[in-house]
């Protein structure tokens, strides 16, 4: 429904010209036709007409990909690599052809925790006490820990951080600027971001207000459901999906703006997840075309520029279903440009996967390691003494790998930086909700 695997003859044609293999950060690391976007097009058309049964290896090959989608913006044929590597993902998850393990993972935690609010919550309330009690500095700091388990180590040392008090425990379902209202638009709080980010989310909701925006921050809304269509469960996403097109539909908003890219990028695709539901289809097509990362707005309303001066060494890292997914690379570079006294520097191989993409650097720290330890050698080179992306995800990992190689260096999301500026200019406290 929406996410079939497209005409293969038109696939056949284009598997041909390679240029997507030196984008692509699974293919130069092992250097195996088998884990390129033109390899694994070959495996996803041999199981679907018959002629390959999947196996391990090929199960092993669909989650190896980090679904960073790079070699979508390499290919001039314009192949939707990612909905092929997803539908089979799908065809997998659909068939059970996977461990256990992963199957109990995965029902716990993509269809009962992060698809409820009340659970992510209550879960996050007890990781708050394992991590504010000293448990995880001490397990992390153990020679068991460091020596023995050093990939669970590595786990909880990932793991967000979780908020003393969670966004949507202390913020209003409207929020209107003191000054004039020029736009209405709706706000996603989202899953993790509301229980680990809130501060992100309270710098974008700043930044709103700063320009003239009444926010709607809709009480009801869920998970976006990208995390599940990413590793293969499109019942659940669908099911999210339906429901946030439901709660958004009734804010009558401009635009819903987005601060995760990988949100944003999914809640665009509502459209195409949805396209065969006679109920749906139109409603998520309104909502789909509503959707603006929160760079691509700003620049639309030609957003107000910081007076103030700030300074420091900045670079931009783009998160990649932000600029892979969504096309949005030009916006956050203007948006930091317009800030005075930054000095900006670009990153080499900018729009390269810091090996975040989602929860792959849980379920499989080990590679996810590999593609961040080119990522923290390309930002050692530019001396930025800030770097800044849009995306919680890739946060916490260019954090983590900084941290892990003892490079200073502050890693901040653009809302902050950009409510930064705004701030210094007035001198002013935070907006009180």
């Amino acid at each position: 429904m929406g996410t079939d695997i497209p005409d293969y003859d038109f696939i056949t044609n284009c598997m041909h010209c390679g240029l997507c293999l030196p984008t692509c950060p699974t293919y130069a690391v092992t250097g195996l036709e088998k884990s390129s976007p033109r390899g694994r097009i070959r495996l996803i058309k041999a199981v679907a007409d018959g002629e390959m049964e999947i196996t391990p290896g090929f199960i092993e090959e669909m989650n190896f990909c980090l679904d960073c989608q790079a070699c979508e913006t390499a290919c001039p044929a314009g192949v939707k690599y990612g909905s092929l590597v997803e539908s089979s993902r799908a065809q997998i998850f659909q068939q059970g052809k996977v461990s256990w393990l992963e199957r109990g993972m995965k029902w716990l935690f993509l269809k009962h925790v992060l698809a409820s609010k009340v659970a992510l919550k209550f879960i996050a309330r007890l990781l708050r006490i394992f991590q504010r009690s000293g448990l995880q500095r001490i397990l992390s700091s153990s020679h068991f820990s460091r020596h023995v388990m050093p990939k669970l180590t590595g786990m909880m040392q990932l793991s967000p951080r979780i908020d003393r008090q969670f966004f949507d425990d202390f913020v209003g379902e409207i929020i209107t600027p003191s000054g004039a209202v020029k736009h209405r638009v709706a706000f996603l709080s989202g899953c993790i971001m509301n229980v680990a980010f809130s501060d992100i989310n309270r710098d974008t909701v700043d930044v709103l207000l700063k320009n003239e925006c009444e926010v709607v921050i809709p009480r009801r809304q869920e998970c976006c459901g990208s995390l599940h269509a990413h590793n293969g469960d499109f019942e659940t996403a669908r099911a999210l999906a339906r429901h946030n097109i439901d709660i958004f539909l009734k804010s009558n908003v401009d635009a819903i703006v987005m601060n995760s890219a990988g949100c944003g990028a999914f809640m665009k695709e509502y459209e195409r997840y949805l396209v065969d539901d006679g109920l749906y289809a139109e409603k998520a097509r309104e909502v789909s075309s509503k959707v603006k990362d929160l760079t691509e707005f700003l620049i639309e309303i030609d957003f107000k520029k910081p007076s103030s001066i700030l300074k420091g060494r900045v670079t931009y890292h783009d998160a990649c279903h932000l600029a892979h997914a969504q096309k949005v690379t030009s916006e956050p570079r203007s948006i930091l440009n317009a800030i005075s006294g930054l000095d900006i520097v670009e990153l080499p191989e900018a729009a390269w996967c810091c090996g975040s993409a989602g929860i792959y650097n849980v379920v499989r720290y080990e590679d996810s390691m590999k593609f961040l330890e080119r990522k923290i050698s390309n930002l050692r080179a530019t001396a930025a003494e800030i770097i800044v992306t849009n995306n919680p995800g890739c946060i916490s990992q260019i954090k983590y790998g900084l941290s892990q190689k003892g490079i200073a260096g502050e890693v901040v999301h653009i809302a902050t930086i950009l409510n930064r500026a705004y701030r210094a200019e007035e001198e002013r406290p935070r907006h009180t909700f």
